[in-house]
């Protein structure tokens, strides 16, 4: 049973940074593309950021690019996406989501093309 867990979430100020994780159980990681899909409330699910499955490669929306990185770490199953510079706009349920042989930017163009969907973790910024 695939399970992707997803951890890091909180409250942080306006300007202030946060990092999350997304650890993977049940697949062969290094066969997969991961990412971070992101939804605030009364909003559309908003593709955030993803990384080729040997880390190579990365997309990153409009919106976070420059201020958001991710990053995997194979040996320990996990992805991160490092968050700074938050703004409230960012205020928003946290997805991480893996996708079989994937390309970011692909994934980018349709988030619906990944296979495995995390619970989610709330990301609150106040200003």
């Amino acid at each position: 049973q695939v399970q992707l867990a997803e951890s890091g979430g909180g409250l942080v100020t306006a300007g202030g940074s946060l990092t999350l994780f997304c650890t993977a159980s049940g697949l062969d990681f290094n066969l997969y593309a991961m990412g971070w899909i992101r939804q605030a409330r009364g909003k559309k699910r908003e593709f955030v950021s993803a990384i080729s499955f040997g880390g190579g490669k990365t997309a990153y929306s409009e919106p976070v690019k420059g201020r958001f990185t991710i990053s995997r770490d194979n040996s320990r199953s996990t992805v991160y996406l490092q968050m700074d510079n938050l703004t409230p706009e960012d205020a928003a349920v946290y997805y991480c989501a893996a996708k079989h042989w994937g390309a970011p930017l692909a994934l980018m163009a349709n988030p619906s093309l990944f296979d495995y969907w995390g619970q989610g973790t709330q990301v609150s910024v106040s200003s």
